[in-house]
């Protein structure tokens, strides 16, 4: 009788420790999934912060109002800000840096470009997309 008490406790022990096992296996992968969202969203966090940057340093230039399109380099490698002039006396910056783009619509006055006050945008603010992308 007291064998049979043994093994039984035996197998409680046993049956316990797999359970923690898996339950501490199935935190672990959790938890590096969530850290990989993390990472992937702070890089994203990143590209952001760098486009928008470059849009206000964008903005602070002094742009030609001759050229259809001029672009300039930022700072940051690989990051590009563009003024397309459209109609009407319309201006359109872009700020691209490894996939995320912000833009800000500007007028065309005798001083040069002025940028709308209310800021930068994060879609295309016009609706012929293909004038919203980088040369």
């Amino acid at each position: 009788m007291k064998r049979e008490r043994g093994v039984s406790s035996l197998a409680m022990v046993l049956l316990l420790l797999v359970l923690g096992s898996l339950l501490l296996q199935g935190a672990n992968q959790q938890q590096a999934s969530f850290s990989t969202l993390v990472a992937t969203e702070s890089r994203a966090l990143q590209r952001q912060a760098v486009a928008q940057s470059a849009l206000e340093w964008g903005r602070m230039q002094s742009w030609s109002a001759q050229a259809a399109v001029e672009c300039r380099q930022y700072t940051t490698p690989n990051a590009r800000v563009c003024l397309r002039l459209l109609g009407n006396n319309t201006a359109l910056l872009i700020a691209q840096y490894d996939g995320a783009s912000v833009w800000r619509l500007g007028a065309l006055e005798e001083s040069g470009v002025v940028f709308s006050p209310h800021g930068w945008s994060d879609f295309c603010p016009l609706s012929e997309v293909a004038l919203c992308q980088i040369p």
